[in-house]
C-alpha cells in the first residue's frame, strides 16, 4: 500500500489550525471509520496520556479517566476536580498530507475534510491515502472514591487505495452520561470500582466511487442504546517500588444494543472482555518517579481474529514533581511518546501512537497519528 511522509513535528505545528476548523464545521462535519481497533484500544473516551504510554494504563490510572480505564483508580484521585472544557483531537498522517500546501490551502484542505463530499475531492487527488480524525468532549466532575460526567466520542476515517478503487467511508459517534464509584480496602491496598455508562450510539460504513457525489440518507445509519458498566479491582503491595496488579472487566452484564432509532439496525454489540496489568512505580530521589506498566487486552479471546502480540500494550512515565510528564510507550506493534503537564486546574498533553491497519497480522500497516488533549477548570 501507498504510504506517504510527512514529518512528525510539521504535523504537530498544524493542530492548532484544525482544533480552529473543528468548531467553525461542526455542525457541516461527516464523520468516518473504518474498522476499529477494539481489541487494543477499547474505551469509548481515550487519553493521550495513556495513548503516549501504549495505552497500558490500568494499573496507573488516577484521573478522570479513571471511568474508562479503571474505575478502581478512583481511590488514587489526589484532589476533587470540576473540568468543563476537556477536550482531545488527533489525526493522522494521511488527514494532514491531505492540507499539505500553503497557510490558505492548509485551511481550505482541511475544511474540506470535515465534510464527506470534500474529503472525497481531496481523496480523489491523492490516492493511496487513509485519513482518521476523532474528536472527544468530557465535561466531569472527580473526587476521590467518585466522578460523574457526560462523554461525546466522534471518529472519522476515510480510505482510497487507487484511483480506480472504490472510496471507503465510515463513522462512529458516541455519547451518554457516565458515573463511577470506587471502594478502598485495606488501608487502600486493595480497590475496587464500577462505572456505568448509557452509550448512544450511531455508526455508519459506505463505499462510492471516487468521481460520484455523495448521498448519505439516515437510512445508511445504525443507532443503538445500551447501559455498559464497567468493572475494575487493584491491589497496590506496600513494599517499595509499589509493585500494583488490576484487572478490568468490560460490559460486565454483557449488555446488548436495543434499538436506537425506529426502522434502522442496531450496531453490533459491545463483547464482555478481560483486562490485566501489572506495574511498578520506583521513586527517584525526592520529586521524581518512574512508572513502569504492562497490560494485556481481552484475557479471553473475544477479538479471536485479532494477533495476541497487538493485545500487549507497554508504557513508561517519567514523573517531574507530578506536574512535567515525559512518557514513552508499546501499543498495537508500534512505539509511542508524549509530553504532559498537569496542575489541579489545568491537563495539557502533546502525544503520539501508532495503530496496524492490517486485519490481523502484527506490525503489517503503520497508522501514525498525533493527539492534542487539553482540560481546565477548578
Amino acid at each position: 500500500m501507498y504510504r506517504s511522509v510527512v514529518k512528525p513535528w510539521s504535523g504537530m505545528k498544524k493542530f492548532l489550525v484544525l482544533f480552529i476548523l473543528f468548531f467553525v464545521y461542526i455542525e457541516n462535519k461527516s464523520y468516518a471509520i473504518l474498522a476499529f481497533e477494539d481489541a487494543a484500544f477499547p474505551e469509548f473516551v481515550t487519553s493521550a496520556r495513556a495513548l503516549a504510554m501504549g495505552n497500558a494504563f490500568i494499573c496507573k490510572v488516577d484521573d478522570p479517566w479513571a471511568a474508562f480505564y479503571n474505575p478502581a483508580g478512583l481511590g488514587t484521585v489526589r484532589k476533587p476536580t470540576f473540568h468543563i472544557s476537556n477536550l482531545h483531537l488527533e489525526v493522522n498522517k494521511g488527514f494532514l498530507n491531505l492540507t499539505q500546501g500553503s497557510i490558505s490551502d492548509t485551511f481550505s484542505k482541511a475544511s474540506d475534510n470535515f465534510s464527506a463530499d470534500g474529503i472525497r475531492q481531496n481523496m480523489a487527488e491523492n490516492p493511496g491515502t487513509l485519513s482518521h480524525a476523532k474528536f472527544n468532549f468530557y465535561p466531569n466532575f472527580t473526587m476521590r472514591y467518585f466522578t460523574l460526567g457526560y462523554f461525546l466520542s466522534m471518529s472519522n476515517r476515510a480510505r482510497l487505495e487507487t484511483a480506480t478503487s472504490d472510496l471507503e467511508f465510515a463513522e462512529r459517534r458516541d455519547h451518554g452520561p457516565i458515573a463511577s464509584l470506587n471502594l478502598s480496602l485495606f488501608g487502600g491496598i486493595f480497590k475496587l470500582g464500577a462505572s456505568a455508562a448509557y452509550l448512544n450510539r450511531k455508526q455508519l460504513q459506505v463505499d462510492f466511487a471516487p468521481t460520484d457525489t455523495i448521498s448519505i440518507q439516515d437510512s445508511d445509519y445504525s443507532y443503538g442504546k445500551a447501559l455498559i458498566v464497567t468493572a475494575g479491582s487493584r491491589i497496590t503491595l506496600p513494599f517499595s517500588w509499589l509493585p500494583t496488579f488490576a484487572a478490568v472487566m468490560r460490559n460486565t452484564g454483557e449488555t446488548e444494543f436495543q434499538e436506537g432509532k425506529a426502522g434502522n439496525p442496531v450496531p453490533t454489540d459491545i463483547p464482555r472482555t478481560i483486562d490485566g496489568g501489572i506495574s511498578i512505580t520506583p521513586q527517584i530521589g525526592k520529586r521524581m518517579r518512574i512508572h513502569l506498566e504492562a497490560n494485556y487486552r481481552d484475557m479471553t479471546g473475544e477479538y479471536a481474529s485479532v494477533s495476541k502480540k497487538r493485545k500487549i500494550g507497554a508504557g513508561m512515565e517519567i514523573d517531574f514533581a507530578r506536574t512535567f510528564f515525559i512518557r514513552f510507550g508499546y501499543g498495537d506493534g508500534f512505539g509511542s511518546a508524549g509530553l504532559g503537564l498537569q496542575t489541579r486546574r489545568f491537563f495539557f498533553d502533546l502525544s503520539t501512537y501508532a495503530v496496524d491497519l492490517s486485519p490481523t497480522d502484527i506490525r503489517g500497516v503503520e497508522d501514525r497519528r498525533f493527539v492534542f488533549s487539553m482540560s481546565s477548570g477548578f
